[in-house]
């Protein structure tokens, strides 16, 4: 037969006080009691709840008998207690069902279904750029050649359910203090997408905080700034600049004999302030050269799917320049393309047809382009960059500027603002009117030395 359980009053300091030394009960319900362990200097919170045949028993935290920050009154206790109570039994139920999920597996799972989707859109196996900044700053990966093999980090063997912000933080922490801005932000956004990938596909699981514990863990620290401009003042191009890259980009393409693929491509990156992703998916029928105009496929970017095209007038120049490869090819073929080869015999090279740009293809001649036109620390997105800011200096709508490059006025606004303010200063001067009162009778005075 259960005991009966005999509650103490230890709802207040002042009635702890009276309370001998030892341990004390209070039911919260039929199988979860909060404990108050009185000491000599103090007391402690228990909580212990119904396991089976017996009881299973963690401490809560300190007992407010003496002010001090952390220490719980019995409200606060009994919170923390229900919370734990909570977690256990959800743990328990978890682990009943098979091995706990870490955070390891979290990633592995997300990075096989980036890899997945990649193929698919290349039509080959490859390995996603997610894959390789998870792998190096998270699970760890094996020596390959010169390069030695680096350990998983810590925070791979966490299990989602324990996973706290504090592990979250320790291990944004620890990434490497010479690593890009940019960089960081392209890995934290990786492992976000993980996690909260495993949470939707474990809900039953899991506790319904850690999309909270996701979001609060890996923000940046307060009073730091470690985003860099994405627009920097040496990125944004002068329409001189812009003349030298292309100038450049055809001499690359002749050195090489690429039959003007190169040229083309970045033309037409320059043109619309596409991104490379976007171009690269561009079909023979978005190229429009009766209306002089291309249509831009909209990004990939984001967790839905997304189809439509954006619509981008661009000059004579261009089209006559695209005309070559749109004209006589079916309405589906990609537009750009460029002639691939394979490796026969040893060192000998043969063409294997031609097929759509790779982001890795325009490494090479892209630094070829930047040293031929003397600009050493251009990025191909400078001609992005350069595209948006032009249009905000045309004083065009941003509603129109963002929409011609897939984008949101938000992310203009928030990245663009200098130029945006900048850009609008004639105009805001034209609405400026005298302020300062003149009297009708003013007396004239004629300046020394004038007419």
């Amino acid at each position: 037969m259960a005991k009966t359980l005999v509650e103490a009053k230890i709802t207040t300091p002042s009635a702890r006080k009276d309370l001998p030394a030892g341990l004390h009960w209070r039911g919260l319900d039929r199988e979860v009691h909060l404990g108050y362990r009185k000491g000599k200097r103090g007391g402690v919170w228990l909580v212990r709840w119904r396991n089976g045949v017996g009881y299973k028993q963690a401490p809560v935290g300190i007992a407010d008998d003496t002010i001090k920050a952390g220490n719980l009154n019995f409200q606060a206790a009994e919170k923390a207690a229900r919370a734990l109570v909570e977690r256990e039994r959800q743990l328990a139920a978890s682990e009943a069902e098979g091995p706990a999920l870490t955070i390891a597996k979290a990633v592995a799972d997300y990075i096989a279904s980036r890899d997945d989707r990649d193929a698919k859109r290349a039509g080959r196996a490859i390995r996603s750029d997610a894959a390789r900044r998870l792998g190096r700053h998270v699970l760890g990966q094996p020596a390959r050649g010169k390069e030695q093999a680096i350990p998983a980090t810590p925070l791979a063997g966490v299990t989602l359910y324990m996973m706290t912000e504090n592990d979250l933080q320790a291990w944004r922490a620890s990434l490497p203090s010479t690593m890009k801005a940019t960089t960081r932000q392209r890995l934290i956004n990786d492992l976000k997408a993980a996690l909260n990938s495993a949470y939707n596909a474990n809900r039953a699981k899991l506790l319904p905080s850690v999309p909270a514990i996701v979001k609060h863990g890996l923000r940046a620290p307060e009073h730091t700034d470690e985003a860099e401009p994405v627009a920097r003042d040496n990125q944004i191009l002068s329409d001189a600049d812009i003349a030298r890259v292309l100038r450049a980009a055809r001499e690359v393409d002749a050195e090489n004999d690429m039959g003007g693929d190169l040229f083309r491509i970045v033309l037409v990156l320059a043109a619309t302030g596409a991104r490379f992703s976007q171009v690269a998916r561009i079909r023979v029928s978005d190229c429009q050269i009766a209306a002089g105009r291309i249509m831009v496929p909209v990004s990939r970017k984001g967790r839905r799917a997304k189809s439509g095209s954006i619509t981008v007038p661009v000059g004579r120049d261009v089209i006559d320049a695209l005309v070559p490869v749109a004209t006589g090819r079916s309405p589906d073929a990609i537009l750009l393309e460029r002639q691939r080869y394979e490796q026969v015999k040893g060192i000998q090279w043969q063409r294997a047809g031609r097929g759509p740009w790779q982001s890795a293809e325009m490494v090479r001649p892209w630094q070829a382009i930047k040293e031929r036109a003397e600009l050493p620390d251009m990025i191909p997105y400078a001609l992005r960059h350069s595209s948006i800011v032009k249009g905000i200096r045309a004083n065009l709508p941003i509603r129109l500027v963002a929409a011609l490059h897939d984008t949101s006025t938000a992310m203009i606004e928030r990245h663009y603002s200098k130029w945006i303010t900048s850009g609008l200063e004639e105009m805001a001067r034209a609405a400026i009117v005298p302020l300062v009162p003149q009297d009708d009778g003013a007396r004239v005075v004629q300046l020394r030395g004038g007419a």
